[in-house]
């Protein structure tokens, strides 16, 4: 099931461009955080129910308005069918990069089977304590293990991030890592693995924009927005862990949240 398939510009810069991130935004999830802010799409289920060939429809028409890469949001649960589309569009003509957007919890053997398909892999990296992912994203206490496994593998597929000399994205992996309330995504943690266990050159976006939706109401510590002071001392974790390569929102959020922080006195 599909909701839409369309150019996309609020990804990251890289995958933007000019024309637009080709994103197709599948139906369901296997994650269903309680916090989701797609929750129409990925938990309630919307979308359209389509064939193999129209989803290659979908990536040649996407192809053919300019969009730099097929940008396959939450494939993990539909992939047998997103390589058989993929592998009928390459016999009309795709060419553009495929974006494999995952939530991160992703079995690390169906993840080896995507090796010379996937150019590049984005996927999260919400938790980094299995009793945090356990609590808040359908009972998923191996999240870490299986994320972390994942993304190695990911990293060892497509390598680091790297782009074109007009700045968009040909290959590589890209990590992205949701800031939340009270430390529930242990971003100290997360910084350091990445820095240890890929490279300190991994490309990073450490996002600010959480906020409570779908059921995070009915969870005190993640029941309100980040503080300021709470993104700003991820961004110091990531710099002590030594990351270089860190998505330039991420600068630019942290510009906004000091300028915050000194208007509301501290």
């Amino acid at each position: 099931m599909v909701y839409v398939a369309q150019p996309h510009f609020g990804e990251e810069i890289s995958l933007v461009g000019q024309h637009g991130s080709g994103t197709i935004f599948f139906s369901n999830c296997n994650l269903r955080c309680v916090f989701c802010q797609n929750w129409p799409i990925s938990i309630r289920g919307e979308g359209k129910e389509i064939e193999d060939e129209d989803l290659a429809k979908m990536m040649m028409f996407l192809q053919e308005i300019g969009c730099h890469n097929i940008n396959l949001v939450t494939p993990s649960h539909v992939v047998p069918q997103i390589v058989k589309a993929t592998r009928l569009a390459a016999a009309k003509g795709l060419r553009l990069p495929l974006v494999y957007n995952t939530g991160g919890y992703d079995n690390v053997e169906v993840i080896k089977m995507l090796d010379g398909i996937v150019d590049i892999y984005l996927p999260d990296c919400k938790y980094m304590d299995g009793e945090q992912s356990a609590k808040y994203s359908a009972g998923a206490a191996d999240y870490p293990e299986l994320t972390r496994a994942a993304i190695l593998e990911m990293h060892r597929q497509v390598g680091r991030h790297t782009t074109d000399e007009f700045g968009r994205a040909l290959r590589g992996l890209m990590i992205r890592h949701l800031v939340m309330p009270n430390r529930v995504a242990g971003t100290r943690e997360f910084v350091r693995w990445v820095a240890e266990e890929i490279s300190p050159a991994t490309y990073v976006n450490i996002m600010a924009q959480y906020h409570v939706a779908w059921e995070a109401n009915d969870y005190e510590e993640i029941g309100r927005g980040i503080t300021a002071q709470e993104f700003l001392e991820a961004m110091d974790w990531a710099e002590e862990a030594g990351l270089t390569n860190l998505d330039p929102r991420c600068r630019a959020n942290r510009r906004l949240f000091q300028r915050y922080g000194k208007a509301r006195g501290g």
